[in-house]
């Protein structure tokens, strides 16, 4: 796949439907090879989570609609090949990730997924690279970045899942060394295992 042949909107309240799909398919099926289907049961998301999401004005989330063409000026068939959301921190307690930062300007990225068919074509790496792009000019802008501070960019990924750690780290992600056990609460999945975690990664954005 041709770099620039992805493109991305931002979601709407009109592509809950279809991003509660993709996105519980993805992560709690056994298709593709980013499923979490034998580390944690349940469903993902719902549509109350994801109408809160899209309402938030720190969040910024990003669809890969199908179209009739293929292309960005072909007719929208209602069924969403991709997704990401970029959550935008300035100077906050705490993330969308549960990690407890203090005083952190980042950009936590999370609802990842792209439709298992499409998976191994080169779309997962142009969304995450656009919304690496996106998040870097709005922490920017956002912080007027005068003084060079750098920021973060950052995500949670399951342990226990060499692979996907493996991918991240390709693209310049390290473990940043925090870590929490996955919360239990009947909100995020039923894990299957007592010492499942959540490992935080990052990537400094310079400025």
């Amino acid at each position: 796949m041709h770099k620039g042949s992805v493109f991305l909107r931002q979601a709407t309240l009109a592509d809950i439907d279809a991003l509660e799909q993709l996105l519980n398919r993805c992560y709690r099926q056994k298709t593709g090879w980013t499923n979490e289907a034998d580390l944690i049961g349940g469903i993902r998301t719902t549509a109350a989570s994801l109408t809160a999401v899209i309402n938030d004005p720190c969040h910024y989330f990003f669809v890969y609609p199908k179209t009739t063409t293929g292309k960005r000026d072909g007719d929208e068939t209602g069924e969403l090949l991709g997704c990401i959301n970029v959550e935008i921190k300035i100077d906050t307690d705490l993330n969308e990730s549960l990690f407890y930062q203090g005083a952190d300007n980042s950009a936590y990225i999370g609802m990842f997924a792209v439709l298992p068919e499409q998976q191994g074509k080169g779309v997962g790496h142009q969304i995450l690279q656009a919304a690496e792009t996106f998040a870097k000019h709005r922490l920017q802008s956002d912080l007027s970045i005068s003084d060079n501070k750098n920021s973060r960019l950052t995500m949670s990924i399951l342990s226990h899942r060499p692979e996907l750690l493996a991918y991240y780290e390709r693209r310049g992600y390290q473990l940043s060394g925090h870590k929490i056990a996955f919360p239990n609460d009947g909100n995020n999945g039923e894990p299957k295992r007592d010492d499942l975690e959540l490992l935080e990664l990052e990537k400094i954005v310079n400025p």
